[in-house]
């Protein structure tokens, strides 16, 4: 099989080509996936794509049309691809629904911590021999109640770390998660969610119902000085309006693995650049806002299995035209 990736970085050329037991013929570019660039993987049989390539009807059919059989997706989220259009056109389309929810859950703790203790500060203090301690006050995050929206893997793993924190957390999902329960964590409406927590952390997937889940009636909800994660999608959350209210000082802090215009920036080395995105010169201009170019899953744990179960995914729709795993086939 000729596989063509797109938006690859060395990381995903390394781990990739190390696990490619099957001697598959790779072929890798920078560039992502868009009608530009769809003439790259001719002769291929796939092309395996990341979360920021666009692959939306018009692309679908340009893919079609020079012989793909297969989109492979080497992460779990898969808004970026019109899945009716894969359908109608016979392309099969797979993901890797877990390949390690401990990574995108540990950093969101990271960021949590980071922003609470201030590390990164007294980080920069230090080695400036400023040893003062002034603004740098926290709270401990015992006894404080947490909001997990969405309890998948991800939402889970997080929720599993935030009761060993000892904390209250609460959770919102469509169908809750008995083990959870069990351990402590109580579903409620989403509302309720909001009023009552603390701490906010996204761990849900993007689509028409979650869209812009955090905006100024969302934040309305919560309380003065609540603290907001995200490290599932950035269209979760309404850039404009969280804006609004950091200034008012309605969101304590506001950490964003994620971004919702992130395509034209994260994954790229712009230090030499002038960014012309005002939206996220502001949120980086504010002394209480984290922000990591989409790094939650980089681990090596995590790309390890992302490599494995891709080129499992892509071998057995060869094979068999199905995958065993029901959750990675999307199409």
């Amino acid at each position: 099989m000729r596989i063509t990736f797109f938006s690859a970085k060395p990381y995903d050329i390394s781990f990739f080509k190390e696990h490619n037991k099957e001697n598959q013929e790779l072929i890798f570019h920078e560039v992502p996936l868009d009608i530009h660039s769809v003439q790259l993987a001719n002769n291929s049989t796939a092309v395996c794509v990341f979360v920021n390539d666009k692959v939306d009807a018009v692309v679908m059919e340009m893919l079609s049309k020079i012989g793909i059989k297969y989109i492979a997706l080497r992460c779990a989220g898969f808004n970026n691809i019109d899945l009716v259009a894969a359908k109608t056109l016979g392309i099969k389309v797979c993901r890797v629904p877990a390949y390690s929810p401990e990574a995108v859950a540990e950093h969101a703790v990271a960021l949590l911590l980071t922003l609470n203790r201030k590390t990164h500060k007294a980080y920069n203090r230090v080695r400036e021999q400023n040893f003062s301690l002034n603004g740098l006050l926290g709270f401990d995050l015992y006894g404080k109640t947490v909001g997990v929206v969405g309890t998948g893997n991800i939402g889970a793993a997080f929720a599993k770390i935030m009761i060993g924190f000892g904390c209250k957390v609460l959770a919102f999902d469509v169908v809750a998660n008995k083990q959870l329960e069990t351990l402590g964590v109580e579903y409620v409406p989403l509302i309720e969610l909001f009023n009552q927590a603390d701490i906010v952390s996204l761990h849900c997937p993007l689509n028409n119902q979650t869209k812009h889940i955090i905006q100024k009636d969302t934040l309305q909800m919560m309380k003065n000085g609540v603290f907001i994660i995200n490290t599932s999608r950035g269209g979760l959350v309404n850039t404009k309006d969280v804006i609004d209210g950091l200034k008012q000082q309605k969101i304590g802090a506001l950490a964003l693995d994620v971004y919702e215009q992130e395509e034209h920036l994260f994954f790229n080395d712009l230090s030499d650049v002038i960014i012309e995105d005002d939206e996220i010169q502001r949120l980086m201009s504010f002394p209480n806002v984290l922000i990591t170019a989409h790094q939650a899953f980089f681990t090596n744990e995590a790309l390890t299995e992302i490599a494995l179960k891709t080129f499992d995914n892509l071998n057995q729709l060869a094979v068999s035209g199905n995958i065993s795993d029901k959750a990675a086939l999307l199409a």
